[in-house]
C-alpha cells in the first residue's frame, strides 16, 4: 500500500502554520551545552535531546502544527493532536457506513414482532421508507461517533502513557493489560458525554417513522418532548455498553496484534510493509469486534429501548425484553456489523498514523521509541 510522499502532505496545510523546531531547539541545546560545559551539546544516549532540554523547547516555543518534514514526536501535543484526528475519521466514517445495519439492528430491538430477522428487516424498511430509508440519522451518526471517536482515541493514548508512567518501566511491561483496560475505560467514560445526545436523536429518528427527517428537526423535537435533560438520560446505559465494548476492543486488539507479530508472523514488525501492517490491524480489530459485541449487547439492547419510549425506565425494559432477550436480540446482526466496523476503524486509524508518520498501534515498540525510553532513564552508577 503506498502513502503519499511529504511535498503532498506539505500541500494540504499552509506553510504559516508549520513550526520549525530545529533552531528554538539548536538554541536550546547551546544554552544547556553551555550551563554543562560538556561537549554533547545538550545531547544524551543516541543522540537524543535530554529531558530537559525539551521541556525548554516546549515552554519556549508557541505551540504550531508540526510541519510534515520534520517527524512527530511520540506522546508530544501533535502526536496526542494527530490521534484525536485519527479517531474522528475511524469512528465517525464507520458508522456512518453501517447505518443501514444500525436501522435494522434497531428495529429488531424495539419491534421483534414486525422485524423477525435480518432479511425481513431490510425488505420492509426498502418496502415502507425506499432506499433513502437505509441512511436515516446518517447526520446524528457522523457528529456523534466522530465526537466519540476524537475522545476515545486520543484520550486512549494519553492515558495509556500516563497510566505506564505512573506504574514505572517495569510495572508497565507486567501490567500492561491492566493499563489497557485502565487507559480505556477512562477514555470512554469522557467519549460517552459526546456521543450521548448524538445517540439519543439517532434512535429515535431510527425507530419512530414520522418523528423527524433527521438532527436538524429532530434535535428542537426531542427537546421540547422531554428537556434537553432527556437527552443524556440513556448515558448510564450508554456507558455500560461503550466502556466494557471499548475496553475489550483495545485490550483484546493490542493482545491480539502483540501475539500476532510474536508467534504467527515471522517477520519483525519494524520489517514488515505499512501495508502488511495494515492488514494486521484490520484483522486484530475484527476479532476484537467479535468480542465486543457479545460483552455490550446487553446494554446495547437497554440504549434502544429507552431512547425509543418516552419516560422508559430500565425496569420497563428488564420486564419487558428479560435477561434472554437483552442478551441475544439482535445479536447476530450485532456481531456482523461490530466486527465490521472494529476492524475498519483500526484500519482506518492506523492508515492515518502512517499517513502522518507514525508507527501503527501494538505490536513491538518502534526502534525510535525504544531509544527514547533508553535515553530517558539515568544511566547507573557503580
Amino acid at each position: 500500500m503506498a502513502f503519499p510522499d511529504n511535498s503532498f502532505k506539505q500541500s494540504l496545510i499552509p506553510n504559516f502554520l508549520y513550526s520549525s523546531s530545529f533552531a528554538s531547539l539548536n538554541r536550546v541545546l547551546e544554552l544547556e551545552n553551555q550551563e554543562n560545559g560538556s561537549g554533547h551539546h545538550g545531547m544524551v544516549n543516541n543522540n537524543l535531546p535530554s529531558s530537559r532540554a525539551i521541556e525548554n523547547v516546549n515552554k519556549d516555543s508557541p505551540i504550531m502544527i508540526q510541519s510534515p518534514n520534520e517527524p512527530i514526536k511520540m506522546f508530544s501535543p501533535a502526536y496526542y493532536g494527530a490521534c484525536t484526528a485519527g479517531g474522528i475519521f475511524s469512528c465517525g466514517l464507520t458508522h456512518m457506513a453501517v447505518t443501514p445495519l444500525d436501522l435494522v439492528k434497531c428495529n429488531m430491538q424495539i419491534n421483534p414482532t414486525k422485524y423477525t430477522s435480518i432479511s425481513s428487516g431490510f425488505g420492509l424498511l426498502l418496502k415502507e421508507q425506499g432506499f433513502k430509508g437505509f441512511f436515516r440519522g446518517w447526520v446524528p451518526t457522523l457528529l456523534g461517533y466522530s465526537s466519540q471517536g476524537a475522545c476515545k482515541f486520543g484520550f486512549y493514548e494519553f492515558f495509556k502513557k500516563k497510566y505506564s508512567d505512573m506504574a514505572g518501566p517495569e510495572n508497565a511491561i507486567k501490567y500492561k493489560t491492566f493499563i489497557y483496560l485502565a487507559g480505556s475505560a477512562s477514555a470512554e467514560l469522557i467519549a460517552d458525554v459526546a456521543l450521548c445526545p448524538f445517540e439519543a436523536v439517532k434512535v429515535r429518528v431510527q425507530t419512530q417513522p414520522g418523528f423527524a427527517r433527521g438532527l436538524s428537526d429532530g434535535l428542537p423535537k426531542f427537546i421540547n418532548a422531554e428537556g434537553a435533560g432527556g437527552l443524556y438520560k440513556g448515558l448510564v446505559p450508554l456507558w455500560g455498553r461503550q466502556i466494557p465494548y471499548t475496553m475489550m476492543k483495545f485490550a483484546t486488539f493490542e493482545t491480539i496484534v502483540e501475539n500476532l507479530y510474536k508467534y504467527a508472523i515471522p517477520t519483525p514488525k519494524d520489517q514488515c510493509t505499512k501495508g502488511f501492517q495494515l492488514g494486521v490491524s484490520f484483522v486484530g480489530g475484527y476479532v476484537a469486534g467479535v468480542f465486543c459485541a457479545i460483552v455490550s449487547h446487553p446494554a446495547d439492547n437497554l440504549v434502544s429501548f429507552l431512547n425509543n419510549a418516552k419516560g422508559a425506565t430500565m425496569g420497563d425494559a428488564v420486564n419487558k425484553l428479560g435477561l434472554m432477550g437483552l442478551c441475544t436480540r439482535g445479536l447476530p446482526l450485532r456481531i456482523v456489523m461490530i466486527g465490521t466496523l472494529t476492524g475498519a476503524q483500526w484500519g482506518i486509524y492506523d492508515a492515518f498514523k502512517v499517513f502522518v508518520g507514525l508507527p501503527t498501534t501494538g505490536g513491538a515498540a518502534p526502534a525510535a521509541v525504544t531509544a527514547a525510553v533508553t535515553a530517558a532513564v539515568p544511566p547507573v552508577t557503580k
